[in-house]
């Protein structure tokens, strides 16, 4: 658990005349102690919005989790109380409760009060852990209208409360009961075997902002997280308020004995091409850190470290590279010296293994990174004694021993598999640095082709499809193409279109399913091919979104079921391989008209034909027309395709920035987008079959056109 026991002061400029002449040292405000937490929230925490509001409960689940990581804890319960009270329970150590001599207070007001100390510091107590700074717990109950701990230990629960950082108790429940000032007291008698520690705390509203609140889902995803990092340690969610969606309530637990082989495998969404490879060693290294002597004084002293390396990794067919970094298992989501070491050995053990078994030649060029880490998903742990961060947030490690270690070990540990002589191991290395060398080539040669390009712009070159209708004006901004179904409905939008700056590419019926078919089949198919041309900006990891012709990408299909599959087709085309105009807000989906509805003799000022782009809106229209005595053809128009609209009314209706509606397509969660598009469009038929079978009960056949 984190504790303090220095108390350093932070001055800040507390006013002065705009001329400076009457600014003295009485304008200078010192901040003591826990002051200085409430003052600049967001140095301690980030910000307080949402994310510094889970940062504060990170705070007091790392806690526990550093019990775990020690082994005197395998047992960790987080309550989401209705009341808007979160809770942390553990069945560790329980906070120390006898007096810390220095400051004459118990260990749990030390470590709820006092900023810059605690049982992370000396190395007597924890090995490894991920609080390190002895700000945590503190900054917690500086930030809370009221916090409660209770510890078990010694055969007795031990109990305090604090409201704003200030100990004492509570008379009743919540944040407003009557407060009175007060130490740490004996609540009851327990058996002597029973230890564990709760945190109780109501975040203060006067320091977050009011929209600030918790995610349940980033809670499961640490949960998960820390469950893959740390085997046999269960962390249990209990959600009672109602963040689940709909503002349901509901438990997860969550356990994971296979570590970080296992989160390797949960966190790739490809097929494997080797298996999970699992690289572990360990260093030392000196560095000079103040210790406290027999004195009480802080010598400066050189200790040696040891770091401990553990790194699971896997290559897959796809093109993405997923990398999570932790030390001692606090996440590290900007990476730092300990990512910076296992990339280098990467590309250089993959390099050096190429040229020597000639699947690199002589006069090629070195493979790099992005070519070495294409497909792959790597999980890299470190673990050490009072690592270096970067900010309290810890999101960078800055030890830079790390890097060196970290890389010694992953050179000799990969440089085994990838000249392994076992039948199966040597199959797969193989296919893994053919893996890189081809991503090297295609790099190089899409280098190539890119320069040669720069010579003539895209509207000069012979290469576009004759088929393409661009569009006159070359701001990329203002641009649009229209991926048109069929030539019927070409030569309709044609008419319609504004060619000024609408560009028409027509596609003849169904693409091909990228997700089932390999780069060189799409590359082969003829309408991606030319989807692909006539953007400009290539695909796959070589698209260059900066190079595209067009400032949206804009589908127009019929409005039938074919229609609805044919804009799946292209937005698994743009998902897969063109993914940053879909990142970017690029790419719509246009939406056609479904009625037109015919007013007989429409007064001044009225349109003769209305349109409505579902039936529930016919319907409430047609009730309208009817209370309102506005008379109407019974001959109702339903549209089945494009090309049944005139020019005027697809201009009208669907192509006209004035006057139309167009749906932007987004990915808001890339790993639920990623696992839907290979639900509906991969090769697995079993659980596609599946989901057709349990949704078929929740469709609306009304919507069927039979």
């Amino acid at each position: 658990m984190t504790a303090e026991t220095s108390v350093p002061s932070t001055a800040l400029l507390a006013g002065a005349d705009r001329d400076g002449s009457n600014y003295t040292a009485r304008h200078l405000l010192v901040l003591e102690g826990l002051e200085a937490v409430r003052k600049r929230p967001g140095m301690y925490i980030g910000s307080t919005d949402s994310r510094g509001l889970m940062h504060c409960l990170w705070e007091i689940i790392d806690n526990s989790v550093d019990e775990a990581l020690g082994g005197y804890c395998d047992h960790i319960e987080v309550i989401l109380h209705d009341d808007a009270s979160v809770e942390v329970r553990d069945n560790g150590r329980g906070i120390p409760v006898d007096v810390e001599p220095k400051t004459g207070l118990s260990g749990v007001e030390v470590v709820m009060t006092k900023l810059h100390a605690g049982g992370k510091f000396g190395g007597g107590s924890y090995a490894a852990s991920g609080g390190l700074h002895g700000v945590g717990a503190s900054v917690v109950n500086a930030l809370s209208a009221r916090l409660d701990v209770e510890v078990d230990r010694s055969g007795n629960t031990h109990a305090i409360s604090f409201r704003r950082g200030v100990p004492g108790s509570f008379t009743a429940t919540g944040p407003d009961a009557p407060f009175e000032p007060g130490g740490l007291r004996k609540a009851k008698r327990i058996p002597k075997t029973r230890t564990g520690t709760r945190v109780r705390y109501w975040a203060d509203r006067q320091i977050f902002l009011k929209d600030a609140k918790l995610s349940l889902e980033g809670l499961h995803q640490r949960a998960r997280q820390t469950a893959f990092l740390v085997p046999g340690l269960t962390i249990v969610v209990r959600d009672e308020y109602g963040l689940g969606e709909g503002g349901s309530k509901g438990e997860e637990s969550f356990r994971f004995d296979g570590g970080i082989s296992e989160f390797c495998e949960y966190l790739a969404n490809d097929k494997p091409v080797c298996d999970v490879l699992r690289l572990s060693g360990q260093g030392t290294f000196k560095e000079t850190v103040p210790v406290l002597d027999d004195h009480g004084q802080m010598t400066p002293t050189e200790v040696t470290r040891e770091l401990g390396v553990d790194i699971a990794m896997r290559w897959g067919t796809g093109y993405d590279t997923t990398l999570r970094s932790y030390v001692n298992i606090i996440a590290t989501p900007k990476g730092g010296t300990h990512v910076a070491g296992f990339e280098q050995a990467v590309v250089k053990t993959m390099n050096e293994v190429a040229r020597a078994k000639k699947l690199l030649r002589v006069a090629e060029d070195d493979v790099v990174k992005d070519d070495a880490l294409e497909g792959l998903t790597a999980v890299v742990t470190v673990r050490l004694a009072e690592p270096q961060f970067e900010g309290q947030t810890k999101e960078v490690l800055g030890t830079s021993a790390a890097r060196r270690i970290v890389a010694n070990v992953v050179a000799k540990e990969l440089k085994d598999f990838l000249t392994s002589t076992k039948r199966d191991a040597a199959a797969q290395a193989r296919v893994v640095m053919e893996k890189a060398v081809a991503a090297a080539r295609t790099r190089i040669a899409a280098r190539q082709h890119k320069d040669a390009q720069r010579r003539k712009t895209a509207l000069e070159s012979s290469s576009l499809p004759a088929k393409l209708a661009d569009c006159r004006s070359d701001d990329v901004e203002r641009s649009e193409l229209f991926i048109v179904e069929g030539d019927s409905a070409l030569g309709t939008a044609k008419l319609a279109r504004n060619s000024e700056f609408q560009a028409l590419l027509p596609i003849r019926g169904k693409i091909l399913n990228v997700q089932k078919s390999s780069v060189t089949d799409m590359l082969k198919n003829v309408e991606c091919g030319a989807i692909i041309q006539v953007i400009g900006a290539g695909s796959g990891r070589t698209f260059d979104i900066d190079a595209a012709r067009y400032g949206k990408i804009i589908m127009m299909t019929d409005a039938d079921v074919d229609g609805s599959h044919i804009r799946c087709l292209l937005l698994t085309l743009f998902q897969r391989y063109m993914r940053p105009m879909v990142e970017a807000g690029r790419v719509f989906a246009a939406v056609p008209p479904l009625h037109r509805i015919e007013l007989v003799q429409p007064k001044k000022g009225q349109d003769k034909y209305v349109y409505t782009y579902s039936d529930r809106e016919l319907r409430e229209k047609m009730l309208e027309f009817q209370s309102k005595g506005v008379r109407f053809k019974d001959s109702i128009q339903r549209y089945k395709g494009l090309g049944e609209m005139d020019a005027d009314q697809l201009a009208e209706t669907t192509m006209d920035p004035r006057h139309r509606t167009l749906r932007r397509i987004n990915l808001s969660d890339l790993e639920a987008a990623e696992q839907v598009f290979d639900l509906l469009m991969g090769n697995d038929v079993a659980p596609r079959k599946e989901f057709i079978s349990s949704s078929a009960a929740t469709l609306d056949r009304s919507r069927i056109d039979a």
